[in-house]
């Protein structure tokens, strides 16, 4: 049985909005670029939308979205309100008006800015499933997730945990399904956020909803390219 990659999704700057793609290289790490960059404060933490170890909450950051140039610079929006560079000055100090408290884009170091696996997976019929029985809107860019594939039954890409799948000439092994926060209900990445989803996916789900996924075999992947096991 097989499947088709519908969409591609990349976010260069952890936290803010993302882009579409028609095609993206996977290496070692996931989609080259993915998350290659975090807004931190002095204490070291990231921004998102959650408190941890190492997220500190700055909703504020959802305000944002970023891309990547021809050159292969990362460019960061706030609305209409401004468009700068990954590096500039006053991109930093616009975040940190923002944001109440200094704060600076900087690269990935030692520590990854990946949450759990490299690459994030969801199938086109476990978002039908939500909209369904959670009577929400299903947009997967409220998950954050990299590759949404084209798929008959909800939550079949659970069923590949262990396992392998092959995208166009790249192969994937299926590590964990991944817990959700409240992120899911914040509007963000052009989505309104409309219904509450992370309650409702508490009770029924664990909280669990996408999986993520590792490179086994690096490569590039466009939208179209089959889904298939093993």
């Amino acid at each position: 049985m097989s499947f088709t990659l519908t969409s591609i999704r990349r976010y260069p700057v952890k936290a803010m909005g993302g882009e579409a793609l028609t095609e993206v290289q996977l290496d070692a790490r996931g989609l080259t670029g993915d998350r290659g960059f975090a807004v931190a404060d002095e204490d070291g933490r990231f921004a998102s939308g959650k408190n941890t170890r190492r997220f500190r909450r700055r909703d504020a950051v959802f305000e944002y979205s970023a891309s990547t140039t021809a050159d292969g610079s990362v460019q960061v929006q706030r609305g209409d309100h401004g468009l700068w560079l990954v590096g500039d000055d006053e991109l930093d100090a616009d975040l940190t008006e923002r944001m109440g408290a200094s704060v600076r884009i900087i690269p990935e170091g030692d520590v990854s800015l990946q949450d759990g696996g490299q690459v994030s997976i969801i199938g086109t019929a476990s978002l039908a499933w939500c909209a369904e029985h959670f009577g929400i809107d299903a947009d997967p860019r409220r998950l954050r997730v990299n590759l949404v594939v084209e798929t008959d039954e909800p939550f079949i890409e659970e069923t590949w945990l262990g396992g392998t799948i092959t995208v166009g000439d790249t192969r994937l092994e299926l590590v964990e399904r991944i817990e959700r926060c409240r992120t899911v209900d914040v509007a963000q990445d052009g989505t309104a956020a409309e219904g509450r989803l992370l309650k409702p996916l508490t009770k029924a789900r664990d909280m669990s909803l996408a999986v993520y996924a590792d490179v086994v075999e690096p490569g590039v992947i466009r939208v179209g390219d089959r889904v298939s096991r093993g």
